[in-house]
């Protein structure tokens, strides 16, 4: 297991795992060791220190220190295994990557060719083209994506192991719309809504990545946390471009530092209004833990019933919704 994990820390080099997560240092010079602000705590002078070299890292602010694994570790809060698990899964996404481009754009294409798919987004209140192209949306009709894989010269047990067909070589996101999910710019998974009768979501069977679209919002002071991508896309396509979206409402550690990520940061928690309050006792309880980072929180409150999607297709407007977050109350 120890020369694993060393190959493992080999093929993930320390500052350049930080570099994509947004550590920004500068060079000691004439040395191997880069400076920059801590990652694992607040602080306003740069005391936490990357030896290139020999991939380990210290802050003098906080005393902790190790190699790539611990600072997963710390940094996600995270136990060892499921640490060396979260790295290993970014291997593997790196590894399918080509794979997850050339399936999104046999998706993008299907969904011009296929009158139902935008149809449906018209009944979900989405009827922006330009929203529609940024997102990335498609559409899986069934029935050709493993041919048309096939013929690029990819195997019918990688399709299979990235989750894109089942074991008869049917598209697994058959009858669906496609929103890609991307972390640091690559494809790491899909959300598929189900058009039809069948069950209405689905991702591929690996790690979810971070927070939708969380490049796009992660430099606003301000952000809005949704539950689903229909909430995040009709709120964008309303002028709420600082708008994020976890795909349900149990954040995963990776998520859950994302948004905490710049203490003083606001997150307004806009979750479904549940007659069973499923919705409004998972975001009290989102809000307790982020309160505990160092963020603040308002719970936003629609109509009872509504979700973002549903509140904007009943017919609420952008003025609407901005009241709604200024009457929310900080938890």
């Amino acid at each position: 297991m120890g020369i694993d994990l060393e190959r493992l820390k080999q093929r993930i080099p320390l500052l350049e795992y930080l570099q994509k997560h947004n550590w920004n240092p500068r060079r000691v010079v004439a040395s191997h060791e880069f400076v920059g602000l801590c990652p694992l705590h607040p602080e306003s002078r740069p005391s936490f220190y990357v030896n290139a070299r020999k991939n380990v890292f210290y802050c003098h602010g906080c005393g902790r220190g190790g190699d790539l694994i611990r600072f997963v570790q710390l940094f996600l809060d995270l136990p060892f295994r499921q640490s060396v698990a979260h790295l290993e899964q970014g291997l593997e996404s790196a590894s399918l990557l080509p794979l997850l481009n050339h399936a999104h754009a046999f998706y993008q294409l299907q969904f011009h060719r296929h009158p139902e798919a935008a149809r449906y987004l018209q009944q979900r209140g989405l009827r922006d083209p330009a929203i529609i192209e940024e997102l990335g949306i498609g559409y899986a009709p069934g029935g050709n994506l493993r041919r048309h894989l096939t013929g690029m010269g990819y195997s019918f047990d990688l399709l299979l192991h990235a989750g894109l067909i089942d074991h008869h070589g049917r598209d697994a996101f058959c009858r669906r719309v496609i929103f890609p999910c991307r972390e640091h710019g690559g494809i790491v998974n899909f959300y598929g809504r189900s058009i039809g009768a069948a069950f209405p979501h689905r991702l591929l069977p690996r790690s979810k990545g971070g927070l939708f679209a969380w490049d796009s919002v992660r430099f606003f002071s301000t952000v809005i946390l949704v539950e689903g991508l229909f909430d995040l896309a009709v709120l964008w396509q309303a002028g709420f471009r600082n708008t994020t979206c976890g795909i349900g409402t149990h954040l995963t550690p990776p998520q859950l530092a994302q948004l905490s990520e710049e203490p003083g940061r606001q997150i307004c928690i806009v979750f479904d209004q549940d007659e069973n309050q499923a919705g409004q006792l998972a975001a009290h309880q989102l809000a307790r833990h982020l309160v505990g980072t160092g963020v603040s929180v308002r719970a936003v409150q629609l109509a009872a019933g509504y979700d973002p999607n549903s509140y904007f297709v009943a017919g609420a407007t952008a003025a609407d919704f901005t009241e709604c977050l200024r009457r929310a109350p900080r938890l």
